[in-house]
């Protein structure tokens, strides 16, 4: 997060006539001139809530009164991010001012907002942005909730944040990193209650808080390592005084994952692997590929961060690479015995799927989608992903029929499922040269 820029006070008078202008032509109902008269202030005035939200409520009036959205070219350009965060928050903003439902511009806005250093921006924006994607219900983008919640992170607001993670977990139930991400979350903002003290606002209480010396971050870290092994302490104690209780077992288990440390997670591993061969039970050893999973999944972001930050190392791209390959050959190994071990879970088939065509095993994932698509809560889901696999395997007759009973049976338009079959239904369409087809979807995919 960048440090704010400190606006002068002419900068200010000067931002001031361009929001005087914009206001007044938006009263006139010329409101387009009037977004980039808001805009062109906000190049200078950058973090002044009240003209963002004096922008919105133009966007609002503008949509009310039958404006159209910006072009999908236009919109692409405005949304494709740049080295300037404050350009980049800008452009996101002109796009949600022309279409105030464009979830994909508020997310942009936000996250050029916070690495810019616009917190009192950020701060108004975050729960507009929460509700919106509320707001489509069960259609809600998980991924929307996560991007929220790092946002929150990284300022600190864990009560946000968590706020956001347990948004995403209702999505997303059974996401093994949201739920130990929501623990983490909820640990954090137990421990830093208090810390907001109201005065000066939101940056001021967060300038404060940067103020404060290297011990105090040093402190707050072993806080939250003993608090975790005091949990650990804790769950063994139990376990020792009743071994013979599989849930006492299970919360020691859960204890030592939290850590993400190495020796506890071999130790709940080896647990695990004592009750398995005891009991023959495969929901022990389904627990077992659960950890590694996530271990493989912080091996892999460690060295994807790694790569950002060395994005010409050529070696670290392929070791990169063939850590993703490596990753998800582990987990279709996973997905393989668990869903012969529990055959009625038809998720774990899709699971399978997916790592299959992840590693473009087209002719595997086929069958196994087709098997999937027959059940109606997968149903889109498999046929969007059969329909590509048909595709990249060189079937283009094949995916178009797959991709058209989905759409013709997907009764919504214009969310990201829609969106996706329309998208790769033309595709297909190119490929065995009906052009017209083609090009009917992707125009209606362009009016979206």
């Amino acid at each position: 997060m960048a440090d704010q820029e400190q606006v002068p006070d002419d900068g200010r008078k000067k931002a001031q006539a361009f929001f005087t202008r914009g206001k007044s032509v938006a009263d006139a109902g010329s409101y387009d001139y009037a977004i980039e008269m808001y805009v062109q202030g906000l190049m200078i005035d950058p973090d002044n809530v009240d003209a963002h939200r004096d922008l919105r409520n133009i966007a609002m009036k503008r949509k009310a009164s039958s404006g159209k959205p910006m072009g999908m070219l236009d919109t692409m350009k405005f949304l494709r991010a740049g080295k300037d965060f404050k350009v980049n928050m800008l452009n996101a903003e002109k796009v949600a001012s022309f279409d105030a439902g464009n979830l994909n511009a508020m997310e942009a806005m936000i996250v050029a907002a916070s690495k810019a250093g616009y917190l009192d921006t950020v701060m108004w924006l975050g729960p507009l942005f929460e509700r919106a994607i509320v707001d489509c219900g069960k259609k809600a983008d998980p991924k929307k909730f996560v991007v929220l919640k790092d946002v929150y992170k990284d300022l600190k607001q864990w009560a946000l944040a968590l706020r956001s993670a347990q948004y995403a977990l209702q999505l997303k139930p059974n996401d093994l990193e949201l739920q130990e991400e929501a623990k983490n979350l909820s640990v954090l903002e137990t421990m830093h209650k208090g810390n907001y003290d109201g005065k000066g606002g939101f940056t001021g209480s967060l300038r404060n808080k940067d103020d404060q010396s290297k011990s105090l971050e040093e402190e707050r870290d072993v806080k939250s390592e003993n608090y975790l092994e005091r949990g650990v302490q804790e769950a063994e104690a139990a376990y020792k005084a009743d071994a013979n209780e599989p849930g006492k077992m299970l919360k020691l288990v859960e204890a030592l994952v939290k850590t993400e440390q190495g020796g506890h997670e071999n130790r709940a591993i080896a647990l695990l692997q004592e009750w398995y061969d005891k009991t023959k039970q495969f929901r022990f050893r389904r627990n077992i590929g659960q950890i590694n999973m996530k271990i493989w999944n912080r091996m892999f972001r460690a060295r994807t961060d790694d790569l950002k930050a060395q994005p010409t190392n050529e070696a670290l791209k392929k070791e990169v690479e063939q850590l993703r390959i490596d990753k998800l050959e582990f987990e279709l190994s996973e997905y393989r015995e668990w869903a012969d071990n529990y055959p009625t879970e038809i998720s774990l088939k899709f699971d399978v799927a997916k790592r299959l065509y992840y590693l473009k095993r087209y002719d595997e994932a086929i069958p196994v989608l087709q098997t999937v698509a027959s059940d109606p809560k997968l149903k889109t889901e498999a046929c969007a992903l059969l329909g590509k696999s048909f595709f990249a395997a060189g079937f283009p007759d094949e995916a178009a029929q797959v991709l058209e009973t989905a759409i013709n049976e997907y009764p919504l338009r214009n969310d990201e499922k829609s969106k996706d079959l329309f998208y790769w239904r033309a595709r297909s369409l190119e490929q065995i040269g009906d052009m017209d087809g083609a090009l009917k979807l992707y125009s209606q995919i362009a009016q979206w």
